[in-house]
C-alpha cells in the first residue's frame, strides 16, 4: 500500500516519527518526509540514518515549519500521498499551565494540517489522539478531545474518494520521549529514589511499535471519520516502578509525591457514549463518525431503542499486568535491553 508513495510525518522527530521510520524506510516506500520545528533534532535524525541506513537514507527528507503556521505545513505538502499527524504538545502539566499553547498545537495545528492536505489532494491522513481525549480533566486532554472533534467534523465536509481522515486513539507509550520509565532509569542510575505520583494510578500500557501498528491498521481499515482505538493492557505506577527496580537490581526506594497537576486516577480509551455505536474488531474498537446532520428532526421517528451491549474500556477494567508480566513487556524493547546491559557494564 505505501509502494512508491510519498509520506508527511508532522512532528517526525519525536518517538513515533523514529518508530514510523524503522517500520517503514527499508520497505519500497518512496520517500518520507519529517515535518518540524526543531532544526536540531533534524540534524540529528538526518545524520542517525546516514550512517545507520546509508542505502536508504536518501528517502528522508526534512522540512522546518510549524503547524501553527499554515503556510509552512502548505509548503511541505506538494506530492504527498499519505500523511501521520503526530504534532502535538503532550506534556499533561506543561500544557495545564500554558492552555492556550495546547490549543494552538493540537487544536489550530491539527486544522492547519488538515486544510493543506484537502487543498494538496493528499489521499488520506492518520491523526494521533490519546486517551486523555476521552473523559478530559485537564487541559492536554481537552485540547487532544478538540483535536478529534475537528477531525470528525473536517471528514463530514469532503468526500473520503478525496482526503480519508481518520484518528487513532491509544494509550502510554513505553519509553517515549517524556514518559516516566526513562525518568524511573536516570533515578536508579543517579542512585535517587523511583518518584512514584499515586501508587494505585492506573496506565495502559504499549510499545512503540504496537502504536505504529495501529496506525497501519487504521490506514487499512478505518473510513473516513472513525476513531480506531486500541485494546492495550495495564498496570499500577506502583507496578510499573518495582518491575523497573528489579530489571536493574537497584535497591532504589520507591517514594510516593503525590498527583500533579491535571492527573487522572485511570485512564480510558472508550467511553460509554462511544459504546453506543462502537464496533468491536477484536484487538481494536471502531467508533465509526455520526454522519447525521443538523435536521434533528427527522431522526425522531426512526429512534434505535437496541443498544450495543459495549461497555466503557479503561485502565482499571482492562487486563491489569502483574510485576512480571511488565518486565517481560520492558524486556521486548531494544531500549530498556541497552540501558539494563550499559548498567550492567559499569
Amino acid at each position: 500500500m505505501f509502494n512508491g508513495k510519498t509520506l508527511l510525518i508532522t512532528g517526525g522527530t519525536g518517538s513515533f516519527g523514529n518508530a514510523v521510520l524503522d517500520r517503514f524506510l527499508t520497505t519500497d516506500i518512496k520517500e518520507i518526509r519529517i515535518f518540524s520545528r526543531d532544526e536540531l533534532k533534524q540534524d540529528n535524525m538526518r545524520h542517525l540514518y546516514q550512517k545507520e541506513f546509508p542505502e536508504y537514507s536518501d528517502k528522508l527528507k526534512f522540512y522546518i515549519g510549524d503547524v501553527r503556521d499554515i503556510q509552512s505545513v502548505r509548503n511541505a505538502m506538494h506530492g504527498v500521498d499519505y500523511i501521520f499527524h503526530a504534532a502535538a504538545l503532550k506534556q499533561v502539566p506543561s500544557c495545564e499551565f500554558f492552555p492556550i499553547e495546547a490549543v494552538k498545537t493540537n487544536v489550530l495545528g491539527t486544522e492547519n494540517v488538515l486544510t493543506a492536505a484537502i487543498e494538496a489532494g493528499v489521499k488520506k491522513v492518520i491523526c494521533l489522539s490519546t486517551d486523555k481525549a476521552a473523559y478530559p480533566v485537564n487541559a492536554m486532554g481537552t485540547s487532544k478531545a478538540m483535536m478529534e472533534k475537528v477531525i470528525v467534523a473536517k471528514s463530514r465536509t469532503i468526500s473520503p474518494d478525496k482526503t480519508s481522515i481518520c484518528c487513532t486513539r491509544y494509550g502510554n507509550v513505553m519509553c517515549s520521549r517524556g514518559s516516566v520509565i526513562p525518568l524511573f532509569i536516570s533515578q536508579i542510575k543517579d542512585g535517587k529514589d523511583l518518584t512514584v505520583t499515586e501508587p494505585t494510578m492506573t496506565r495502559f500500557i504499549m510499545s512503540l511499535e504496537e502504536a505504529v501498528e495501529l496506525v497501519v491498521f487504521a490506514f487499512q481499515n478505518a473510513e473516513s471519520g472513525d476513531i480506531m482505538v486500541q485494546k492495550a493492557p495495564a498496570c499500577t505506577i506502583e507496578v510499573l516502578a518495582q518491575a523497573v527496580k528489579e530489571l536493574f537490581h537497584a535497591d532504589s526506594d520507591i517514594k510516593v509525591i503525590g498527583i500533579r497537576h491535571g492527573e487522572k486516577m485511570y485512564e480510558t480509551l472508550l467511553t460509554n457514549e462511544e459504546c453506543g455505536n462502537a464496533i468491536d474488531m477484536g484487538n481494536f474498537y471502531r467508533v465509526p463518525c455520526d454522519k447525521r446532520d443538523l435536521n434533528y428532526d427527522k431522526y425522531f421517528k426512526d429512534g434505535d431503542v437496541d443498544r450495543n451491549p459495549l461497555t466503557e474500556f479503561n485502565s482499571n477494567n482492562t487486563e491489569l499486568l502483574n510485576v512480571e508480566e511488565v518486565k517481560a513487556k520492558l524486556l521486548e524493547l531494544k531500549y530498556i535491553r541497552d540501558e539494563i546491559a550499559e548498567w550492567e557494564s559499569r
